[in-house]
């Protein structure tokens, strides 16, 4: 689910790099904010035109990834950006999902209740922004305001998104997904079998892009992404380090885990590949045969050993629900969201040691047939959710139960434990101000209703547990929908965020890994 979030700040590939590319800061005195916006002369953008074809031929080079024509290229202005952030968000398919999503992100408690999504992330973009390559006018985007050299590693990654495009076409290869809510059990498990993938195809390149990148700082080293073991994994440590953004630093560790995800985690899953099966495999093979999950983004592994990604079932739950709902949403809580949701839940720690025991999971959210007022339609009341997972352990289903179980006197205004109510010492049974909870663990199995109505919620759990099956778990198909990839898919959309680049420096040969110092 989240990684439309990321999806929607990376697709058209916006790169971001230093803090030179942020909008000025309030807390720059006039003569900074003039001298932050001052455009580059005109030998300064003849030199960045001309090195456009240089790093080009370098980036074909690197990535294995043919030159079939020339890129053109642009010079844009601070208001430029601006004015096509703000359009591409009005317009964006990922957008309008995640304005949708956002009651859905607050129920799980992913997103605090009155947080306002759509003004925060367009503020996080604009930070962000640094260039992009632009799928559509087929057009690298080189801004005005920023020196030639520091734009020169950012045109290295938004030019291996240009070559992406002359290989697949990015706007067909990205574009996978399922645009209709689903309405009966045959879409609910179509939407489950396609959730992801338009956040790990977009993990994909921008972790090639970023390789890249990091190749073509590391230069002067002579060394490669390739023969320097790690560094993928340690630039994720990197990436965490909000310092320096100050919007970013405000943002919900949802919306700085989904940003962050397709840049640190797509390096991380490429560097492994590479490693593994060469620079083709890495680049070529990826983009003819992507991931469909954050599972495998996460564990190249098991991308490489074919391993069947945890995908659950879906009963037909209609004919329960129907008369008092409309359905509203139906997702994976995949290996990203519940890696972000313990986090947020219980601390680093417990994420570190609950994210790996994840095992499969999905959701469904209606929406009550009495909210009739966009008022109501937009309260997180007017939703009822049921989450389903299942773990690796029975200890990882129980103490995931106990993280999530902690955090309700969070999302409620209210909320009154009813012993009474609950049928075995499995069960825990709350009385809040949106509706009864349940809460219920059976060996490996998590269940939780939050909205529905005790007996409702009882016969949902039957059903879907009666539908999963002891075979095998089916495998992910084309793009599965979870909340924290959305996010990605959505973020990702826009190009290369600062967020990717800025948190560590590459210098000369006596580096080592090349990663000298945190900005």
């Amino acid at each position: 689910m989240v990684l439309a979030i990321a999806m929607l700040l990376v697709a058209g590939s916006v790169a971001c790099v230093g803090q030179t590319a942020t909008a000025p800061s309030d807390s720059q005195t006039p003569a900074a904010k003039a001298e932050s916006d001052k455009p580059m002369t005109k030998e300064q953008a003849k030199e960045l035109f001309k090195s456009v074809d240089d790093i080009l031929n370098f980036v074909s080079t690197d990535s294995k990834l043919p030159i079939e024509h020339s890129v053109k290229r642009k010079l844009i202005t601070r208001d430029e950006v601006n004015r096509y952030l703000t359009k591409k968000f009005n317009d964006d398919k990922s957008a309008k999902h995640m304005e949708r999503d956002e009651i859905v992100l607050k129920k799980f408690g992913l997103l605090d209740q009155d947080f306002q999504l759509r003004p925060f992330l367009l503020s996080l973009l604009t930070e962000q922004i640094a260039g992009f390559y632009d799928n559509k006018t087929k057009t690298v985007n080189l801004l005005d305001w920023i020196k030639p050299d520091d734009q020169k590693p950012v045109l290295a990654h938004e030019l291996t998104h240009a070559l992406q495009d002359q290989k697949v076409d990015l706007t067909k290869w990205s574009d996978v997904g399922e645009d209709n809510i689903a309405r009966n059990v045959k879409e609910d498990n179509q939407h489950l079998q396609t959730d992801e993938a338009e956040t790990a195809r977009s993990a994909v390149a921008e972790g090639q892009a970023m390789a890249v990148f990091v190749d073509y700082s590391l230069r002067p080293t002579g060394k490669t992404i390739a023969d320097t073991p790690g560094i993928g994994e340690r630039l994720k440590d990197l990436a965490a380090d909000t310092s320096g953004s100050p919007i970013m630093a405000r943002a919900p560790l949802l919306l700085q885990q989904s940003l962050i995800f397709p840049y640190s985690d797509g390096l991380a899953f490429e560097q492994a590949i590479m490693v593994k099966k060469g620079r083709e495999a890495a680049f070529a093979g990826t983009l003819a045969n992507p991931p469909s999950s954050s599972f495998e983004i996460m564990n190249p592994a098991a991308y490489m050993a074919h391993t069947p990604v945890p995908v659950l079932r879906m009963p037909d739950i209609h004919p329960l629900i129907d008369a008092e709902y409309t359905p509203y949403d139906v997702g994976v809580m995949g290996e990203l969201d519940v890696r972000i949701l313990t986090e947020l839940f219980g601390g680093k720690e417990v994420s570190d040691a609950l994210t790996p025991e994840w095992d499969g999971g999905l959701y469904y959210a209606a929406q009550r047939k009495s909210a009739m007022t966009d008022g109501q339609k937009d309260s997180t009341a007017s939703l009822a959710l049921l989450y389903y997972s299942q773990w690796k352990s029975e200890d990882a289903a129980r103490a995931f139960l106990r993280v999530y179980t902690r955090e309700l006197p969070r999302k409620y205004t209210r909320v009154e434990l009813s012993k009474k109510d609950a049928q075995s010492a499995d069960e825990q049974v709350y009385s809040t101000n949106e509706g009864d909870v349940l809460l219920s663990v059976s060996g490996k199995d998590v269940f939780i209703s939050e909205g529905f109505e005790l007996p409702l919620a009882r016969k949902l759990r039957d059903a879907i547990q009666s539908v999963q099956g002891t075979g095998p778990l089916q495998v992910a198909g084309v793009r599965m929908h979870e909340p924290s990839l959305s996010m990605a898919e959505m973020l990702g959309s826009f190009g290369m965020m600062r967020v990717g680049l800025e948190r560590y420096t590459l210098k000369g040969a006596g580096a080592g890994s090349g990663i000298t110092s945190v900005y």
